[in-house]
């Protein structure tokens, strides 16, 4: 019952948020890099805050709220307040990066990593996860992918919680699910109601990394960072792409591999979102599967998505930019 009422909750947050994003023109119009060609409500994935606050607000009601989950709160607040922000005007990088330190800063102090860990491993996890944070978010550009990946991850997350290691709250997973699946009913379609924004693929993956960094210290173990492996490989290839090229790998772009086989090869962006999380929901499954050689699971399992993603370079021929010219007239394919 009480699943069923934040099910409800979260649909009419939502619903009143798309009366308000009208109202104030909020907004994503399509241009050359976008993956889309039709104008969309922005920032629907603020129901993920949303669902945080509910969770945390269910803990307190009951007198049980840990500090971790006021830490979670505060974290995921302020990295869904700058990146609100910047869906409606744009941030300097500056101020954004400050601010996903900051969140992830207070994530640390209710895991007590700084009391457990050296200032050099501090200082690699603080530039590794703000890495995940913002590779996440360039990884959110076609219809499903965002909601349909986090839910296969979560899903295992919550898999690993009962059956193997319970390293977390069950409803902190469950109530993440459920914001899935609510963003999902209006993003998951050929015409998408809305868009997560900046604000929705900061705040599932805060939420993620918040989950990881709890099981990795109760299990000791490095080895659930491959529970992100899809996105990791298809982010760090592309951002090695690009420098060859001699690219500023800030700046907005079509050459991940998820947008050339949605813009270039014209496959629907729901097979895309859809093959993206069943790939990455089958590595979870054989890192739970074969625990005893979780490790060569993993590795092997990147090894695989490697020659996967050099695919995209036998397809099409694309210029500097990463954005394939048509031949006879070179206007920008859309």
């Amino acid at each position: 019952m009480q699943y069923l009422l934040i099910t409800a909750i979260l649909f009419s947050v939502l619903l009143l948020y798309f009366r308000i994003a009208d109202k104030y023109n909020i907004i994503d119009k399509p241009n050359q890099r976008s993956s889309h060609d039709y104008i969309t409500i922005r920032g629907g994935g603020i129901v993920f805050w949303f669902a945080g606050v509910l969770y945390v607000l269910s803990a307190v009601g009951t007198l049980y709220a840990t500090p971790l989950q006021v830490t979670f709160l505060t974290g995921i607040t302020l990295i869904s307040a700058v990146s609100f922000w910047d869906d409606i005007s744009s941030l300097p990088n500056k101020i954004r990066i400050a601010i996903h330190f900051l969140s992830i800063s207070f994530v640390f102090y209710g895991l007590n990593l700084y009391a457990a860990l050296p200032w050099y491993l501090i200082l690699t996890a603080y530039i590794f996860f703000v890495g995940v944070l913002n590779a996440y978010n360039f990884m959110d550009g076609v219809n499903g992918i965002t909601g349909l990946y986090s839910l296969s991850i979560l899903v295992s997350l919550q898999y690993v919680n009962y059956k193997i290691i319970p390293f977390t709250d069950p409803d902190f997973i469950f109530f993440a699910i459920l914001a899935c699946l609510v963003f999902l009913f209006f993003n998951c379609r050929k015409r998408a109601k809305c868009f997560a924004g900046d604000v929705g693929s900061m705040a599932i993956s805060f939420w993620i990394v918040t989950l990881l960094l709890q099981l990795m210290i109760k299990d000791n173990s490095l080895v659930w960072l491959f529970f992100l492996s899809v996105y990791g490989v298809d982010s760090i290839c592309t951002i090695l792409h690009r420098l060859y090229l001699r690219q500023n790998i800030f700046k907005a772009h079509r050459m991940h591999f998820y947008q050339v086989m949605s813009n270039e090869w014209r496959i629907s962006h729901l097979k895309v979102s859809v093959l993206y999380a069943f790939v990455q929901l089958l590595i979870c499954g054989l890192i739970i599967y074969f625990r005893e050689y979780r490790m060569l699971c993993a590795t092997v399992a990147v090894f695989v998505l490697l020659p996967a993603y050099l695919l995209k370079f036998k397809k099409k021929r694309m210029n500097c930019t990463g954005v394939e010219l048509k031949t006879g007239n070179h206007e920008l394919s859309h």
